[in-house]
């Protein structure tokens, strides 16, 4: 079992201090395939709102512009759509697995037709969840 950090935030009673909460330690994120890379390439403002719906993820909390992927069955796996400049980018990312959240894919959205993401897309993002599904089931057989 991992160990949590211990953060306490003190109240002020009288002449002593007590703790009054226990938060756990952040959950790891893993970047599958060239999902890393490619959301480095996004402009400074929109990794900054995936790094911070990223943040919230690892800390067991859903982010409010985080919207559950269709076709995925429920809110394991999630996107964040951003517009810059008119362009559209988007990150999918899932915390289906305890402990982790594995970043997906990262792109930007070429096609001008509605919001759907392409075909392509979806089976990528499907080849990644795989991979992630692997690493995850190796990663417990090391712990």
């Amino acid at each position: 079992m991992r160990e949590s950090l211990v953060c306490y935030y003190w109240h002020i009673r009288g002449a002593h201090v007590t703790p009054s909460v226990r938060l756990s330690a952040p959950k790891s994120v893993r970047w599958v395939g060239s999902s890393r890379d490619d959301l480095r390439l996004f402009p400074e403002d929109v990794r900054n709102r995936v790094g911070a719906a990223l943040w919230e993820a690892q800390l067991g909390r859903k982010a409010a512009y985080a919207k559950p992927l269709k076709g995925f069955g429920g809110a394991a796996v999630l996107e964040v759509v951003d517009d810059h400049d008119g362009d559209t980018y988007r990150a999918v990312y899932t915390v289906r697995f305890a402990g982790v959240v594995y970043v997906l894919h990262a792109f930007q959205k070429k096609s001008k037709r509605g919001g759907t993401t392409p075909r392509q897309e979806i089976v990528l993002i499907r080849q990644r969840l795989q991979r992630a599904r692997e690493d995850y089931a190796q990663w417990l057989r090391e712990q």
